[in-house]
């Protein structure tokens, strides 16, 4: 079956007016001249929170492995991918009189604040190391231990 020749061209001025149509529709629904339109935000991120860490031994002691966390890792799956990427690592000389402190800022320190030290792998020594991990200026976990000491707010 054969369509007369002007088919063709009502087709076409159908398929352009549908299409100037759908032009209008589109800019009526938009915004007015000069009225921007604000997209909805993101929400703010939770404010950062001060935390404190602080270590010392009752005994001099010259190298002792600290791990801390400064950085709120995305999630737990993140952080147990590679935790040592989320968990520096320091060597500092500690005693009595010689604390070691840092300051870092985290944003879930309930789940992420965290500081651990300990004797060298190849040492025998026992120069009972102290820890104490502070929160916005209080003081949130202590521990003491012949060998090394864990300060954690969330239990590992």
């Amino acid at each position: 079956m054969m369509f007369p020749a002007g088919c063709a061209t009502l087709r076409a001025r159908l398929l352009s007016a549908t299409a100037v149509l759908a032009m209008l529709m589109a800019a009526a629904t938009a915004a007015p001249p000069g009225v921007v339109r604000a997209d909805p935000a993101d929400p703010a991120p939770p404010p950062l929170r001060h935390v404190q860490y602080t270590v010392w031994t009752e005994q001099p002691y010259g190298n002792a492995e600290i791990y801390y966390r400064d950085t709120d890792p995305p999630n737990w799956a993140e952080y147990s991918h590679n935790p040592y990427l989320y968990s520096p690592n320091v060597e500092a000389q500690v005693g009595p009189d010689q604390k070691w402190n840092l300051d870092v800022y985290l944003a879930n320190p309930d789940s992420w604040a965290m500081v651990t030290t300990g004797i060298q792998s190849d040492s025998t020594a026992m120069p009972n190391f102290h820890c104490v991990l502070a929160v916005d200026g209080v003081v949130v976990k202590t521990a003491q231990g012949p060998k090394g000491a864990l300060c954690s707010i969330r239990t590992w």
